[in-house]
């Protein structure tokens, strides 16, 4: 495999939440094709390779993100692609209507920690990012939403507003980046294979807030999603290495879906 087409090596890209899940795959792909890395994240992950660094960070926190942004700054002189990639998913109802598990009702401290985690986080990067890119007159930022976030999704709606908000947030800063060479784009995965993300804990609260249970919640996605199969984490992977390349240029304000076509993003 020619690792040279997409042609970043050397460029330097900070990713949120890039220890697990689909940041783990993305920051490898990074790797793989020649960029150096900082993964910003609460944990280290075990990726061993020259090009990696790790920013221990906690994304809601302004000081901390300001100071991890410097800190890149100051290593290698720029920043070309962020990807806001850190983000969490607490399946939460509107209303318990069984009143069987009041937890998995909506709560103002689980609402608060999704919107600081999903929306402030991206927010305090790109603000802080886009000072260096502004300067540089050249950047990119690739945001991962959801299709969550296009079509909704039952039991999630304070996951699918974030992701929707994303969306928005995307179209928004890429009209008033443009005009210095900044592109910002989003990825909206479908239903993907199964990470350790993806624990007992959530597996439960999403069956409940659904009135199914955790065996029917992983049904067979072939009558669902045309294409027949989930999606692997490689597959987003690819879709960010190409969007953090030139070879993406005229792209910019879009949320590109990556649903296998379950959903019409």
């Amino acid at each position: 495999m020619n690792h040279n087409w997409l042609d970043i090596e050397e460029k330097v890209i900070i990713i949120t939440g890039g220890s697990s899940g689909i940041g783990r795959e993305i920051t490898e792909s990074l790797l793989d094709n020649g960029a150096i890395v900082y993964n910003a994240d609460l944990r280290n992950s075990d990726v061993s390779h020259n090009n990696y660094h790790y920013l221990e960070v906690n994304v809601t926190n302004e000081k901390q993100v300001i100071e991890a942004v410097q800190n890149v700054v100051n290593e290698e002189k720029r920043i070309d692609v962020l990807i806001n990639n850190a983000g969490i998913n607490l399946p939460r109802m509107i209303v318990d209507v069984k009143g069987e598990k009041p937890e998995y009702e909506i709560n103002m401290q689980d609402l608060d920690f999704m919107f600081d985690v999903n929306l402030k986080g991206p927010v305090l990067f790109v603000r802080e990012v886009s000072r260096v890119f502004v300067e540089q007159k050249s950047g990119v930022i690739i945001n991962m939403s959801s299709e969550a976030g296009q079509e909704g999704s039952q039991g999630q709606s304070i996951y699918s507003a974030t992701k929707a908000a994303l969306i928005g947030f995307t179209r928004s800063w890429a009209k008033e980046l443009g005009k210095y060479n900044i592109r910002v784009t989003a990825v909206a995965p479908g239903i993907l294979e199964e990470t350790g993300l993806r624990t007992q804990a959530y597996e439960e609260a999403l069956a409940y807030t659904r009135n199914t249970t955790v065996n029917n919640l992983n049904t067979d996605y072939s009558k669902s999603i045309p294409i027949s199969r989930v999606g692997k984490l490689k597959e987003i992977a690819d879709l960010v290495c190409y969007l953090s390349s030139e070879k993406s240029s005229y792209i910019t304000g879009t949320t590109i879906n990556v649903s296998g076509g379950k959903s019409r993003g």
